[in-house]
């Protein structure tokens, strides 16, 4: 298949939501698991408002909104059913079990998101800061392997009941110097020797591990996304994914040295608290993204 035809292919997957005043932002929202992009836009865009009654589209009235759709694969955790997932899981109790089974999706996914906002960048000359990305549930997961893999910045990471891929093994490469004097050979290639003079940045360990997983070249001159701001939002009363596995995220994007703001709501199931969440939402991004957003 050629490669124009892929592009025609891409495109249809996504749903847009243009803005109202001149474009200044981009959002990029990824739906959850078994969800699309349509339906997620609908969702979020229609029907969660702020405490005033605004809809996001009002409040940022020069941001265009993107909302790709998933690969319909097969599932692990749902018996090798057929749905859409940005990335196969074997277990949602436990989204770490058997982590190899992501990485072909995960590799795809992320190739497909970093195209969008390289588009948004190069084509429609939407400066980086002012590109926000994120998502829901197993959206938002995808959303944040996609931020570590990046070797640059962007405005701002919304993510809401989410957690992150690959989380024991960050926490173990984080904690690399307490481990390497208990293994001869410690598994991750790139390190450093003990012998090395300058210690290692924490972040820049993430963006190789996570760039060395989809196969991406290491980041030139050791960029990294950490000066991107992060949100992230979980109800306590989450029966899909847990609420300890968005707050052990927060914790984690902290320790590599992430400015992350954490939210918890309660008396919430899988879903955003309205609205608290949107207020928070919003006022996140009007008080960390530049200015020029169309905001009224």
């Amino acid at each position: 298949m050629s490669s124009e035809k892929l592009d025609l292919l891409s495109r249809h997957s996504l749903f847009i939501v243009e803005p109202t005043s001149q474009h200044t932002h981009t959002f990029i929202f990824l739906h959850d698991l078994g969800s699309n992009g349509e339906e997620f836009s609908h969702q979020l865009l229609e029907t969660g408002t702020c405490s005033d009654g605004r809809k996001l589209p009002e409040v940022f009235q020069g941001a265009r909104f993107i909302f790709p759709t998933a690969k319909s694969r097969r599932s692990s955790a749902y018996g090798q059913a057929k749905l859409t997932q940005w990335f196969d899981i074997a277990s949602l109790d436990d989204p770490w079990h058997q982590s190899q089974t992501q990485l072909m999706g995960l590799v795809e996914s992320t190739r497909e998101i970093l195209k969008l906002v390289n588009e948004e960048v190069q084509v429609l000359k939407i400066p980086r800061s002012n590109i926000i990305i994120g998502g829901h549930g197993h959206g938002c997961a995808m959303a944040l392997f996609c931020l570590l893999a990046l070797d640059f910045p962007l405005g701002a990471f919304i993510g809401m009941s989410g957690w992150l891929p690959f989380q024991p093994d960050i926490e173990q490469l984080l904690n690399y110097e307490d481990e390497i004097d208990k293994f001869t050979d410690y598994p991750f290639s790139f390190f450093r020797s003990t012998h090395d003079e300058e210690p290692r940045d924490p972040a820049i360990d993430v963006v190789e591990y996570s760039r060395d997983l989809v196969c991406f070249p290491n980041p030139i001159k050791d960029a990294t996304s950490i000066a991107t701001p992060i949100f992230l939002g979980h109800s306590d009363l989450d029966e899909k994914v847990k609420h300890s596995f968005g707050e052990n995220a927060s914790t984690t994007l902290s320790s590599i040295g992430y400015n992350v703001t954490w939210k918890s709501y309660r008396n919430q199931g899988h879903w955003y608290k309205m609205p608290d969440e949107i207020d928070d939402i919003v006022d996140f991004m009007q008080h960390r993204v530049d200015k020029g957003s169309g905001n009224t």
